[in-house]
């Protein structure tokens, strides 16, 4: 335990908020910051250190990981004034567990290594459930030194890990985790509508379809979320999600791809957002569908 690097954590957010939880109960001493600073007490409570900046953050630790909204957040917390960027020490690593532009995070790696840094992009998937019990997924993107310096502390939160590629190859990753995921959400929506439409028992669904090509994660854990309507509080928001699916089908335009599956649960959470449902629950998206039981 005495062995174990110090840690700044940047982005107390849902997520953050449960990384830092775990690491805490691993061992590590760890320094948060966030722009809230509010939301610094649930973590202060159980061991954590509230940093005045993004730049304390990383000089009062070894390794600085990040988890914030957006590419915007990102570049503020590492290049804006007492930044990440600010307080590094020579050769310092930061893992950024955001979802962002895959180019923009290329952008931050060549330019945090200009500075002495080094940079892995390493957005995660399992939600805050996940990162309490360290079973998150981890797709990372780097130099495969990097990656591999930083696995203790990332096998304390996933267990999954996979380097992907070169920096901006993890977010690439995540884009698509999240086509998959917003569609997926959709599609339960859709199949627990039909169900409770039909009058058949909806709650039977999962069981009934388990070890079926329909068998799924988001079968078996979402469905029945959205069927028990227990969106409070949110495991995630709805409006992140949007978020990842606008960049899901910016990508796509870019690139001449045309993925009208991607397009339609973008729509579906846009609606649901412009309805003012943008904090809610991201499986809240059947009330587009069934408001009421």
């Amino acid at each position: 335990m005495a062995n174990k690097p110090g840690i700044g954590f940047i982005g107390i957010g849902i997520m953050g908020a449960a990384m830092v939880r775990r690491l805490l109960e691993r061992g590590y001493r760890v320094a948060v910051w966030n722009r809230d600073a509010a939301k610094l007490a649930d973590v202060a409570a159980v061991g954590a250190v509230a940093a005045a900046t993004p730049a304390a953050a990383a000089k009062a630790s070894d390794l600085v990981l990040m988890c914030l909204l957006n590419t915007d957040a990102v570049k503020a917390c590492v290049f804006g004034p007492d930044g990440v960027a600010a307080g590094l020490k020579g050769g310092q690593l930061v893992v950024d567990h955001s979802t962002i532009d895959p180019a923009a995070s290329r952008d931050m790696a060549a330019q945090l290594a200009a500075r002495g840094g080094r940079w892995i992009d390493a957005p995660v998937s399992g939600g805050p459930d996940a990162a309490r019990h360290g079973t998150l997924t981890i797709m990372a993107g780097g130099a495969a030194e990097d990656i591999e310096a930083a696995r203790p502390v990332l096998a304390d939160l996933a267990r999954n890990v996979t380097h992907m590629g070169p920096a901006g190859s993890g977010q690439v990753t995540k884009m698509i985790n999240q086509a998959i995921v917003g569609t997926g959400f959709v599609v339960m929506a859709e199949a627990l509508a039909l169900a409770e439409s039909a009058g058949i028992d909806a709650a039977r669904l999962p069981a009934c379809l388990a070890g079926g090509l329909a068998d799924s994660v988001l079968l078996q854990r979402i469905y029945p979320q959205m069927q028990a309507r227990a969106f409070e509080p949110p495991k995630s928001h709805a409006r992140v999600l949007l978020k990842d699916l606008n960049a899901v089908t910016a990508q796509a335009r870019a690139s001449g791809l045309a993925l009208p599956l991607a397009e339609a649960a973008r729509t579906q959470y846009q609606a649901h957002a412009d309805a003012g449902a943008g904090t809610r629950d991201s499986a809240s998206i059947v009330e587009r569908y069934r408001p009421k039981r």
